[in-house]
């Protein structure tokens, strides 16, 4: 059976493909437009290409961290959530904030009903230096800001070291 009468229009008289994929000019212009839309939406949580791939409803909370010769602050911005969403964990100098965000809209009329639903599971894990006293970490949540304050140890604080810089 001779497949090129079915499809005359992408074969040549020699029985190649006029072109293969890579060849294609507009598999090029794909490609192209395919990085150009992933560099512009990499710094955001939610990506495009990612949206049609499982990819839907993900999250990850932003952390700012700030450290001084006293303490440790860091801080979550966690919008949407209760304190019964999240946990926070202390383990072998990492400090773990895990949880759950689900998200549930409904949308009646007369003539539709609508729907949706998504769910995004998170855990970030930041390793906490030495000299962390464990026993006085506190934490607040406020307005959908998580703010966790790890106190440093007597040790620690004495260990801090300025060291002058000299002018040649």
């Amino acid at each position: 059976m001779n497949f090129e009468n079915f499809l005359p229009s992408i074969w040549k008289r020699s029985g190649l493909p006029l072109v293969r994929g890579e060849e294609s000019p507009f598999y090029n212009f794909q490609q192209e437009m395919n990085r150009v839309f992933e560099d512009f939406f990499k710094g955001l949580d939610v990506a495009p290409i990612e949206a049609f791939g499982g990819g839907f409803g993900k999250f990850s909370p932003s952390l700012d961290v700030k450290e001084d010769d006293k303490e440790m602050i860091i801080t979550a911005e966690l919008p949407g959530l209760e304190e019964k969403d999240f946990e926070i964990l202390l383990k072998d100098n990492n400090l773990t904030i895990k949880g759950e965000k689900r998200e549930e809209k409904e949308d009646k009329d007369k003539d539709y009903y609508r729907l949706e639903r998504s769910y995004g599971a998170f855990s970030r894990v930041i390793a906490l230096p030495d000299g962390i006293d464990a026993t006085k970490v506190d934490a607040n949540f406020k307005n959908g800001v998580l703010k966790i304050t790890l106190p440093r140890t007597a040790e620690a604080k004495n260990k801090v070291k300025k060291i002058a810089v000299k002018k040649d």
